[in-house]
């Protein structure tokens, strides 16, 4: 058998369009809230992939059910459905307020879908000028030139002009701001519950009821982007919940597959009647093997047990970040839900966000950043409280790094 090729950090460097810039070690193993690199260096993983790794790394459901559709059957096309992609819908359709699923790779490919949806009502109910989408600023939707656009983060936009048009953005947890932009030309809103990539900002309750109020009110469509949100990563299967506020279309991905590439999009009977065969589509969408995947990672976050466990470790986590803010005074205000967390850097440490979390790497201890000012922790909604204890120690010793 062929050796296979040997690959250092340089190789990354070498290799790759640099659309990223990675840590300086690559890991190579991962079990549980553990990952370890090439190296042998244990690391407490806080980030769980960017709020994927909902079930930590190779968690043994996930992957029996994985090596057990391998053996059967991978793909087919969407000329042909297969048992998983429709067990996993009726998941999805038994624990929401969804009537219907359409299924794609990615939380990009799901937002472009609920926004296509949305214009295309429009025009079928014959009101071609009602094309308007209405986001807000900060918001981050997707990568697609589309989402991109709807996101309100201009410095992913802004270097691939023209973009498309009819988007407007108003402040997010603004309700007046968006009162004034919403009106009957608007087909959509679209609107993060918790602004993760925007720096981990919940939306107030009044902002949520008022803008599905409005959007009841000009015959707008509500999209709930919660892609970063759901899952259970704020202590509920889906934020929505928490808010007592119903979308008309919602978006899920990223925990939806526990790293295996999967999207979906759910909504009512009446607005899926707007897709109708060939409107949309995608090649891989909804193929057995990621939806065996994500049907065993659905069957164990939907419950009691993990659930209510998301919101035990959110006050592990509190009480740990807490007590290090109170050594070493580092931020202004810790914030989010569940296992979705931020924490804002003072003025005094502003901009330090990206130093903080390699100084961590270095103590053994993986963390994100929300932009520039604020640190984010999104691990596994399983994590155990003895992985929290030991890494919040590491983190520590990387804040007074920091501070010293």
């Amino acid at each position: 058998m062929e050796q296979p090729i040997a690959v250092t950090r340089q190789s990354f460097d070498d290799w790759m369009v640099p659309v990223y810039a990675p840590a300086d070690f690559i890991l190579v193993r991962g079990e549980g809230s553990q990952v370890w690199d090439q190296q042998g260096k244990s690391y407490i993983d806080f980030a769980g992939g960017i709020a994927v790794n909902a079930l930590g790394h190779a968690h043994p459901v996930v992957t029996a059910a994985l090596v057990e559709q391998a053996g059967k059957l991978w793909h087919l096309g969407n000329g042909y459905t297969n048992e998983p992609v429709l067990r996993l819908a009726k998941q999805l359709i038994d624990a929401t307020f969804s009537d219907k699923v359409f299924f794609c790779n990615s939380g990009a490919e799901a937002n472009e879908a609920a926004l296509k949806l949305a214009r295309k009502r429009a025009l079928d109910k014959g009101n071609g000028s009602k094309n308007q989408i209405v986001a807000f600023n900060n918001a981050f939707h997707g990568r697609t030139l589309f989402t991109v656009s709807a996101g309100g983060q201009p410095k992913y936009s802004k270097d691939f002009a023209p973009l498309p048009g009819g988007i407007t953005h108003t402040p997010f947890n603004d309700l007046a701001a968006a009162a004034e932009a919403i009106n009957d030309n608007t087909c959509a809103v679209i609107v993060e519950p918790i602004q993760g990539e925007g720096g981990v900002l919940p939306a107030d309750p009044a902002f949520l009821q008022g803008l599905r109020e409005l959007c009841d009110r000009h015959d707008a469509v509500l999209i709930f982007d919660e892609v970063q949100t759901g899952m259970g990563r704020t202590g509920d299967l889906y934020a929505y919940m928490q808010y007592g506020v119903v979308p008309d279309v919602l978006t899920t991905a990223k925990a939806l597959g526990c790293g295996f590439p999967i999207g979906a999009m759910l909504t009512t009977d009446d607005l899926a009647k707007t897709l109708g065969v060939g409107t949309h589509g995608t090649t891989y969408g909804g193929n057995p093997l990621a939806t065996a995947v994500a049907g065993a990672v659905f069957s164990i976050i939907n419950t009691p047990e993990v659930l209510d466990g998301v919101k035990q470790r959110h006050q592990w986590f509190l009480d740990g970040l807490n007590k290090i803010n109170q050594q070493y005074p580092i931020f202004s205000e810790i914030r989010g839900g569940g296992l979705l967390i931020g924490c804002q850097l003072t003025k005094d440490y502003a901009g330090k966000a990206k130093q903080i979390t390699q100084l961590a790497n270095e103590e053994g201890v993986i963390a994100l950043i929300a932009g520039p000012d604020v640190v984010r922790f999104t691990p596994s909604l399983i994590i155990p409280e003895q992985d929290v204890k030991e890494g919040l120690a590491r983190f520590a010793r990387a804040v007074a790094r920091i501070c010293s």
